[in-house]
């Protein structure tokens, strides 16, 4: 009972004590100021953050298309309310997305060069709507500049696959996914040789099967310079692009900005180091490895070894040789591209408006928030992005629905 009373007898004293008002009207106060900033906060992130992407097509049909049947392009993107900012979006996603558990079967394949490349597949045994292993719809997966089928946002792409019923083969690039090089050579934006052979792989092996593609960032640009190259002279029916880099000029000039290189540039360069510095034994005849190791900037590390890698006789020539925009009239299947204006890998300015206009086999989705492949939404973003609703929209959408857009 003592306590009891000890505690009655402080409360009758708070009661009586003169300040009691005070410490009341304070708290108010502080109550008050917090809705009225919190009221603030959602005014101008209703008014300012949350907004319609933009649509941007020179199709009328292609439009018509993705209004029908992949909605997600002409909804409200609502960007996660306490990280809606480019850079903090890019950031946070690797951390906060599920990892959604995928068993993959791997297989070597043999290049031209006598190289070997690295595939993935998630087979899909358990596909309901397509039980055919034969006819069974497959994307084949691009990951970005050092990513591998164990990125998260693959592995969404895959989760989101599995749903629908398709199957999913993963693109590992030369070097980057433990297995052995055979030849000195790794991978860049613009030599597209590998994909050539694998999306021909795969559609020889599963000829009766429709087959696309999905890049994202790096694995976007390769696949678009891919597209620019062929054509209608491809087996992909067609493609869905994330976060390209359009102007590589333009995005290295972006990452080398103080900010954004001490958050992303000298990052990814050390990644670039580390896949490489396993067969270094092999570059060690080809290449000044001393100068390719001390490299500060991925433009640094592809003046001293990427470009001269493929033979191009100056950097400039390979970052004009792998920058997407060149080749966009040139593409002549449905291709769907996502970019965020805040993108510090893909400046707004870089962003081929006009160029996608003029075919009518491009759409350009085009979001104010969003970053580099974040697209967080909701308030906790953990099972699915805004890009992931996007990429599951348009494949069902191009699976069930494509005849409507095939002959644009």
């Amino acid at each position: 009972m003592m306590p009891l009373l000890g505690l009655s007898r402080a409360w009758s004293l708070y009661l009586e004590s003169p300040g009691r008002e005070a410490l009341l009207g304070s708290g108010v106060g502080c109550w008050s100021l917090v809705l009225c900033c919190g009221a603030a906060y959602a005014c101008y992130y209703l008014s300012a953050i949350a907004k319609k992407p933009q649509l941007v097509t020179g199709s009328e049909s292609f439009c018509r298309f993705l209004q029908d049947h992949c909605p997600v392009v002409t909804e409200t993107y609502y960007p996660t309310v306490w990280c809606w900012e480019g850079r903090v979006q890019t950031l946070i996603r690797p951390f906060i997305t599920a990892r959604p558990y995928v068993q993959y079967r791997n297989e070597l394949i043999t290049a031209a060069d006598g190289g070997q490349i690295s595939l993935d597949w998630f087979d899909n045994h358990d596909s309901v709507p397509y039980p055919d292993s034969n006819s069974r719809p497959t994307i084949l997966l691009l990951p970005g500049l050092t990513g591998t089928s164990k990125e998260s946002y693959i592995l969404h792409m895959i989760q989101e696959s599995k749903t629908l019923g398709y199957r999913c083969v993963v693109l590992n690039y030369r070097g980057v996914a433990g297995e052995n090089l055979l030849t000195p050579r790794t991978y860049c934006a613009a030599n597209t040789e590998d994909l050539e052979t694998v999306v021909h792989y795969i559609h020889n092996l599963y000829s009766s099967a429709a087959l696309m593609a999905s890049g994202v960032s790096m694995g976007g640009m390769l696949l678009l310079n891919y597209l620019g190259k062929t054509g209608r002279e491809t087996p992909l029916k067609a493609a869905v692009i994330f976060s390209a880099g359009w102007n590589v000029f333009a995005s290295a000039d972006s990452l080398e900005k103080p900010v954004n290189w001490f958050l992303f540039n000298y990052y990814l360069t050390t990644c670039l180091q580390s896949s490489i510095i396993r067969h270094r034994r092999m570059f060690d005849k080809l290449f000044d490895m001393n100068l390719v190791m001390k490299a500060k900037t991925i433009r640094e590390f592809d003046k001293q070894f990427t470009s001269v890698m493929f033979g191009y006789p100056t950097l400039e020539d390979y970052y004009a040789d792998a920058s997407p925009y060149r080749r966009l009239k040139r593409i002549g299947i449905p291709v769907l591209c996502l970019n965020s204006l805040d993108d510090v890998f893909s400046p707004d300015h870089a962003i081929p408006v006009a160029i996608a206009k003029q075919n009518p086999n491009v759409a350009l989705i085009l979001t104010s928030y969003g970053g580099h492949i974040g697209f967080l939404e909701g308030l906790w973003p953990r099972k699915c992005t805004y890009m992931d609703r996007v990429f599951k929209q348009f494949v069902q959408a191009v699976f069930e629905h494509g005849s409507k857009i095939f002959n644009l």
